[in-house]
């Protein structure tokens, strides 16, 4: 297994540059959409059930509630459509969905192919999806709500709070400068740990498990004790590397402080204020319930984390875990949920997590010499807590984006300084460099330029 499963946190986008659509009431389109539904084995969404889809904080305009293939090409966001179905046909994806979120109002929500391909079942506004790395902004969330709560702080020294005990080769002492990680250093992915240099430890499940003599596959607990063990690539502070494991570190420190299961805190303070109360943490080796399927291109295997799976399984049913991702890559929503997440946030004033003076701290810049140029200015993008962030202009507006990869999952959510934030999600991610995943993010720019005219 490739260390680099998940593919998310490089700079994309922001370079600047059926059954869900717009909001109408229409008899016969219901009809339809209930005649297709059944031929499909899958009830439709009655117009009520898919605004109760949409939770609390976020309205919708009084547009009509249709599917994009009933109004052909020439509707207000037939633009969406035209960049999300070119992009899934060039790779050949089986499903998709997409929700675009206008001021905080959900402005359009479609869904594109198949849910699972064997079935022959379509995806729906609701489908849920592996949203891979996009899990990062939501834990970062919940780590800047128990900052403002004044239970921690940035400063807050990682690993003497959790207080593990690393499992350590004969002879070999830890590294001193693990002491000196602290939550900042985790938030903005400069702890010192680079998987281009030594590799991702989320994807070394076997090799965990042998060496803490924990049952496989290994859980975050047993990962971070190894991790413990393994010297840093870099020295704190110093160096910008994507990590995975930074975000597991994270996980544990929000269930030390809450005294609670991550999967629990979150859903319960983060998520239930918003009504999104069907995110959940996947499972690795089963599809629940109005979840969708996930491809590879090739249908390609490999051998399984799970001992009881013998031989070669499809890669994204077992060859890793994904109960072990939780914090950094382990949470099924639908488009809409994200599109409502990220709409929760772009109002400071109006936000029913984050303070605006937290929020304004969560998006700051990372501390020097990390995304300086050589004459010490900011870089034009840099990671900030838990969100890449490009500012736009001199006006303290910013685009604001996290992508997502696994196997058999691409995600991507943007927030743009115009009020428009979008989320896409797919149940197969690309393995050819000619067609990457991340050319959706610079398509959907296309798309929102494109619209000549948004609802008021």
């Amino acid at each position: 297994m490739n260390s680099r499963n998940s593919r998310a946190g490089v700079p994309l986008a922001s370079d600047m540059g059926p059954a869900a659509g717009i909001i109408e009431d229409q008899p016969h389109l219901e009809n339809e959409r209930n005649r297709r539904a059944k031929q499909n084995g899958s009830p439709a969404p009655t117009r009520r059930q898919f605004l109760a889809l949409i939770g609390v904080g976020l309205t919708v305009p009084n547009l009509l509630l249709r599917a994009a293939e009933e109004v052909g090409q020439n509707h207000p966001f037939a633009s969406f459509d035209r960049e999300v179905q070119a992009f899934m046909e060039a790779r050949k994806v089986p499903g998709g969905a997409l929700a675009v979120v206008k001021n905080r109002r959900l402005v359009y929500a479609q869904d594109y192919g198949l849910a699972d391909r064997e079935k022959k079942l379509p995806t729906r506004p609701d489908t849920l999806f592996r949203i891979a790395s996009v899990s990062k902004p939501i834990t970062a969330v919940a780590v800047m709500k128990l900052m403002e709560e004044k239970r921690l702080s940035l400063d807050t020294r990682a690993f003497a709070l959790l207080g593990l005990k690393p499992v350590l080769a004969d002879g070999k002492k830890p590294d001193a400068r693990l002491e000196r990680i602290t939550i900042n250093h985790l938030l903005h992915h400069t702890a010192g740990w680079d998987r281009d240099k030594s590799g991702d430890p989320m994807f070394w499940s076997a090799k965990i498990a042998k060496a803490t003599g924990t049952p496989a596959p290994a859980p975050p607990e047993a990962i971070i004790r190894f991790m413990l063990g393994q010297s840093l690539d870099t020295d704190p502070g110093s160096h910008y590397a994507y990590s995975n494991f930074g975000y597991c570190v994270l996980g544990r420190v929000i269930e030390k402080i809450t005294g609670l299961p991550y999967e629990r805190y979150m859903r319960e303070q983060i998520l239930a204020p918003l009504g999104l109360a069907r995110m959940r943490i996947g499972a690795t080796l089963t599809t629940s319930d109005g979840e969708a399927r996930y491809y590879t291109p090739n249908e390609a295997k490999g051998g399984s984390v799970f001992p009881d799976q013998k031989g070669q399984v499809p890669e994204p049913y077992g060859t890793f875990c994904l109960e072990a991702l939780d914090a950094h890559g382990g949470w099924l929503a639908s488009a809409v949920d994200l599109a409502h997440f990220a709409a929760s946030l772009d109002e400071p004033e109006k936000c029913p997590l984050l303070r605006p003076e937290t929020l304004r701290l969560m998006y700051a810049p990372p501390d020097a010499p990390v995304s300086r140029k050589a004459d010490g200015s900011l870089e034009a993008a840099y990671y900030s807590c838990g969100w890449m962030v490009r500012p736009v202009g001199r006006n303290g507006r910013a685009n604001y984006w996290h992508s997502g990869s696994l196997p058999g999952t691409s995600t991507l959510l943007v927030r743009r300084w115009d009020g428009l934030s979008w989320a896409v999600l797919f149940n197969q991610r690309s393995n050819d460099h000619k067609l990457p995943d991340g050319a959706i993010d610079g398509a959907l720019h296309r798309a929102a330029d494109a619209v000549k005219e948004w609802p008021r």
